[in-house]
């Protein structure tokens, strides 16, 4: 039976990833996430997981790193300042393909910014956290179900593709308090994925040789099978090299395991669409005051629509390009809290340069009477 809870986004990102098997936490606290810390300090031990508190955020992710290796589903959470700390340790996970789940609440920036209010200002920073070449898998809940669905639908994603993943809740959603209703705990459970092992002769196992189209299969330590981690690129037992051919193919590998899946990532929402004269591109807390003013607009005789990118990256680009095809001749509005960083995705996809926009970047959050008052302008 489904679940009817009272809760917060950062709760139910807690309870999230209890309920996807997760027994490993790492982090720090920081506004405007630490519920989610203090929430799994008190969940973890009574399913007989470990939280720990370190002395920083690099700290933090490194021993989340390190308890995913062992073959544990580990997370770590933070803020955008974090994500900036933790840099580094994530270029290692992309590159070992060491799977972990990172929630990002996301609060006003960059830099201290503004850390009690809300700001969808990490979107291209989920997108490139780190420097060199990677496919970087980032999900942007858009109400409290999602907050806790899309939790533990980040650590399936990892565990199959072998690789960090992102959830970008924002400060609103994180410090919202509403009913959620909750998939039935067998439904959830019997929905989870776990990661790939070699069962085979340890002498013929290599975890980086794999198919273009494949994640590496990392054995968890102390089983008997081994093979090396490391940060260079690297070879098929993981030992570092720099033969040409075995690093191009490894970049391409990281590439490929994600593009050639992608019809398994993308995720979003249309709503009103089908009959509309506007439409919206919005994504997270942003796009529920898009679906307040869509339904008073309409009492008005404004037919409006909303298409909501879930996957922010990879982006779920054909949907967005069908999306925008069928308002060719219409206006099409974007709107984030930021100073326009998703647009940049949505401008590349749909090669449109008459896109309307409605930004802000003080904390201060999108009202649906900012968004219908734009809306009558534009038409």
């Amino acid at each position: 039976m489904a679940r009817e809870v009272v809760s917060t986004g950062n709760q139910l990102a807690a309870k999230a990833a209890i309920d996807a098997k997760c027994t490993f936490f790492g982090g720090y606290p920081i506004t405007p996430s630490s519920e989610i810390a203090h929430e799994l300090s008190v969940l973890l031990p009574k399913v007989g997981g470990k939280f720990i508190q370190m002395e920083d955020e690099i700290a933090g992710i490194c021993v989340a790193l390190g308890a995913s290796m062992s073959g544990v589903k580990a997370m770590t959470n933070t803020s955008g300042p974090g994500i900036s700390l933790k840099s580094e340790q994530i270029g290692l996970a992309f590159i070992a393909e060491v799977p972990l789940v990172i929630t990002n609440v996301m609060r006003g920036g960059p830099s201290t910014g503004l850390p009690t209010r809300p700001q969808q200002g990490d979107i291209l920073q989920a997108q490139a956290p780190t420097h060199g070449d990677y496919k970087s898998i980032a999900l942007c809940p858009g109400s409290l179900e999602e907050c806790y669905t899309l939790t533990v639908r980040a650590f399936n994603l990892a565990e199959k593709f072998m690789t960090p993943v992102f959830v970008l809740l924002d400060e609103t959603l994180g410090h919202m308090v509403g009913k959620a209703v909750l998939p039935d705990l067998e439904e959830v459970h019997a929905s989870l994925v776990e990661r790939e092992v070699f069962e085979g002769d340890p002498s013929e196992y290599k975890p980086y040789e794999r198919d273009q189209d494949k994640p590496a299969i990392l054995n968890p330590f102390f089983k008997g099978y081994r093979y090396h981690i490391t940060g260079l690129h690297h070879g098929p037992t993981g030992f570092p090299t720099e033969d040409a051919k075995l690093c191009q193919d490894l970049i391409e590998r990281l590439f490929n395991k994600i593009e050639a899946h992608q019809d398994e990532i993308d995720d979003w929402e249309e709503f009103m669409m089908d009959d509309a004269d506007v439409l919206v591109y919005a994504y997270g807390s942003v796009s529920r005051a898009v679906k307040e003013a869509i339904l008073k607009l309409r009492e008005e005789g404004i037919k409006v629509g909303l298409f909501r990118p879930i996957s922010i990256w990879p982006s779920p680009a054909k949907a967005i390009k069908e999306a925008a095809d069928k308002f060719a001749n219409k206006p099409i509005l974007v709107t984030e809290m930021n100073m326009g960083q998703y647009i940049q995705e949505i401008e590349r996809i749909t090669k449109r340069d008459d896109l309307h926009t409605l930004f802000k970047a003080n904390g201060r959050p999108i009202s649906p009477a900012e968004i219908m008052a734009k809306i009558k302008e534009i038409i």
